[in-house]
């Protein structure tokens, strides 16, 4: 990996770790959850031909800051966390490309910061409007998203930590490693970074912080305090939303009416592609992107 620059930014109170490769406009990465930089690899290679390629580690993920207050995961800091980190880099306007939780924090800012994108590049992150109507309207998304309310109890950290982190290992790179894009050596640069200090435990805090999830116990699932955290949840920026429509977490039912919601949306469907369709088919990933950017 010695060709990717690796840094740290102070930005927004934490100190936020980064890597990049290439010259010009910024196309920043932001990954999702359980993952780190390393999940856009093959999109920092691809694209730093025309594009200075950045990946970061989002708060409370790899090498990066881990607040232990869960308050501190709320989408208002995410967020806030990309336009300071733009400010860093001096970067006015750039292209945003995010994957589930990084997908969510994009679309977030996307609706909060529509002068600062050139372009929104989403993977398998559903709109948060369709995303809350379906966890309180469909029975099959609210089954699929049962782990939600997993990963928000105390017992999650013990769980996907046991065996070498052997849950976590099957869920993101069994594809990739199947398929034969991912290595013994990608799954050692993982374990790595689930090891660090706290780092699944600011992983799962984006669970907790937001209370996302399926009905429980008598409350409404969804998004809490939607409407609040999100006025307007147009998005104005030109988007394309790549979706691998074999994810078993989000089903392609997130993506009905999302038009209404996105009006210069671009769908682009991989019928076999997972949820983890980066790991899975990079090259095919790469390919719609650099098609759309053109």
């Amino acid at each position: 990996m010695d060709e990717f620059k690796s840094e740290y930014a102070i930005v927004n109170g934490q100190r936020l770790h980064y890597v990049s490769i290439g010259k010009g406009k910024m196309m920043l990465f932001l990954h999702g959850f359980p993952e780190f930089w390393y999940e856009w690899r093959h999109q920092l290679r691809e694209f730093s031909s025309d594009y200075q390629a950045v990946a970061l580690d989002m708060r409370g993920f790899n090498l990066s800051s881990k607040p232990k207050e869960v308050d501190q995961y709320k989408m208002e800091h995410l967020v806030e966390d990309i336009r300071a980190f733009a400010d860093h880099m001096k970067q006015k306007k750039f292209i945003l490309v995010g994957h589930d939780w990084g997908g969510v924090v994009a679309w977030a800012f996307a609706m909060k910061h529509p002068g600062m994108l050139e372009k929104l590049i989403i993977i398998n992150a559903p709109h948060p409007v369709t995303f809350d109507r379906e966890l309180r309207e469909n029975p099959a998304q609210q089954r699929a998203s049962s782990y939600m309310l997993f990963f928000r109890s105390p017992l999650a950290e013990a769980t996907l930590s046991a065996n070498n982190y052997a849950a976590l290992v099957d869920a993101v790179l069994k594809g990739g490693l199947q398929a034969g894009t991912a290595t013994e050596e990608d799954k050692k640069a993982y374990i790595e970074a689930w090891s660090q200090p706290g780092a699944l435990t600011g992983g799962l805090n984006y669970y907790r912080a937001s209370q996302v999830g399926p009905p429980e116990s008598g409350k409404e699932g969804g998004i809490p305090n939607l409407k609040e955290q999100m006025p307007d949840p147009v998005v104005k920026t030109q988007t394309l939303v790549i979706w691998g429509e074999q994810d078993t977490a989000l089903l392609p039912s997130m993506l009905t009416g999302m038009e209404k919601f996105v009006p210069k949306m671009t769908l682009k469907k991989i019928p076999d592609g997972t949820h983890w369709v980066v790991h899975e088919k990079p090259k095919e990933v790469n390919k719609l992107i650099r098609d759309y950017l053109k």
